[in-house]
């Protein structure tokens, strides 16, 4: 299985950027019934959690993101997605998708004062 993450970018504050994971070697019926998640690792500091999504399409937000960032999931093309809005120099970080064990390489996005 593996995870290829794009759409990182540098923006400035208050911008907009989509996140895309697309995810490979994982059938669809088994990514169907699969909760994905992103994560986040701001610079120098832990990996956190950001958002999840699950087979039902309950989403999951840590507060930081509630309200300005939406997660969904395209199980025909076994693609999850971050929409981020209203972006904040705070959410500066590489950004990470998460599925079944599997994990993206990062892609990072940088946001600007």
């Amino acid at each position: 299985v593996q995870l290829q993450a794009s759409g990182g970018g540098l923006v400035q504050a208050g911008g907009s950027l989509r996140l895309s994971c697309k995810v490979s070697g994982m059938i669809r019926g088994v990514f169907r019934l699969e909760a994905p998640a992103w994560y986040r690792q701001p610079p120098g500091k832990q990996r956190e959690l950001v958002a999840s999504v699950s087979s039902s399409g309950d989403t999951y937000y840590e507060e930081f993101v509630k309200g300005r960032f939406t997660i969904s999931k395209d199980n025909a093309n076994r693609t999850v997605y971050l929409q981020m809005n209203d972006l904040k120099p705070e959410d500066t970080a590489d950004y990470y998708c998460f599925i079944k064990e599997y994990w993206g390489r990062g892609t990072l996005v940088t946001v600007s004062s």
